[in-house]
């Protein structure tokens, strides 16, 4: 072996080592759901794990695991980039970035409460996309890292309902898409989840969003059907166990991507999910509105 060859060989193995070895890793909205059991998941495969909710409180339970709780509102710029001084200022970089906060807010396109979709644009994609910004300088310059984006089946197909949340899902489809190109040549993976239906007390707070809506209006909703038949689709497809699965699967996949020196850019959980997904894409917008309509009685 040649002097070059084994320096390159050296260079390699010393990155598949930073990239596979149990760093820092960041997660936003740990306070239940997804958070909470990637967390759970992460600490008990070995990794350093900072968890992270508006409430510290609510991570008692993730803290006894070995987890390291902190405080983290991706909505407020002060609390981001606090989290992230505290992780660099103990290993000097946020070794992985898991971008999971965010929530759905529901209703009709005409109807919806466009402050309400605002604030769940700041949550899902502009929170997202700062604390992104904050923790890149570092990886940079170890040239090593990962950020892992929870976006969702949501982000490739689209229900009437739901327009203004799958808006937020497809925002951060392109910005990881984006993000996957520009930081590669410095040795950082980018990830994206797209998971299907996950129970986690989500569709519930569909339902509720969507009957709290409905009593703020003065007026009777033009969609009343719609929406009936969408809380009845929902309920029944959360309920149905090839539709929907635990929390616990998510984090499962996130742990096998960030153990794999060659993690996939695309993780789609929830075998549901895959076959909507190709239906969508290979359908085409005639199949697709076809069963849409079917699926809410239009």
């Amino acid at each position: 072996m040649g002097k070059n060859e084994a320096m390159t060989k050296a260079r390699t193995q010393a990155r598949t080592q930073a990239r596979t070895r149990p760093d820092p890793v960041l997660i936003s909205g740990c306070s239940s759901g997804i958070g909470a059991a990637t967390a759970a998941a992460l600490v008990s495969a070995g990794f350093v794990v900072y968890a992270t909710a508006r409430q510290v409180e609510t991570l008692a339970d993730l803290e006894a695991l070995g987890c390291r709780p902190l405080a983290l509102d991706v909505t407020s710029e002060d609390s981001m980039v606090a989290a992230v001084k505290t992780v660099e200022a103990e290993h000097g970089r946020v070794g992985t970035l898991i971008n999971n906060a965010g929530f759905g807010e529901y209703g009709p396109i005409e109807e919806s409460d466009l402050g309400l979709v605002r604030a769940m644009f700041e949550t899902n994609v502009f929170g997202l996309a700062r604390l992104t910004q904050l923790v890149l300088p570092a990886m940079r310059r170890s040239r090593s890292g990962r950020i892992v984006n929870i976006g969702s089946m949501g982000g490739r197909i689209t229900f009437p309902v739901g327009g203004y949340y799958h808006a937020t899902k497809y925002a951060v489809e392109a910005i990881s898409d984006a993000l996957r190109v520009e930081v590669r040549p410095f040795g950082i993976d980018v990830i994206l989840v797209e998971p299907g239906l996950i129970r986690s007390n989500f569709e519930n707070r569909v339902n509720e969003g969507l009957e709290a809506g409905a009593a703020r209006k003065d007026t009777v909703t033009a969609y009343a059907d719609l929406l009936s038949a969408n809380e009845k689709s929902t309920t029944g497809s959360y309920a149905n166990d090839f539709m929907a699965t635990g929390p616990e699967t998510v984090a499962a996949v996130i742990v096998k991507a960030l153990q794999s020196s060659r993690p996939r850019s695309r993780y789609v959980v929830t075998p549901a999910a895959k076959v909507m997904i190709n239906l969508r894409r290979f359908g085409g917008d005639r199949i697709w509105d076809r069963a849409m309509r079917r699926q809410f009685g239009l």
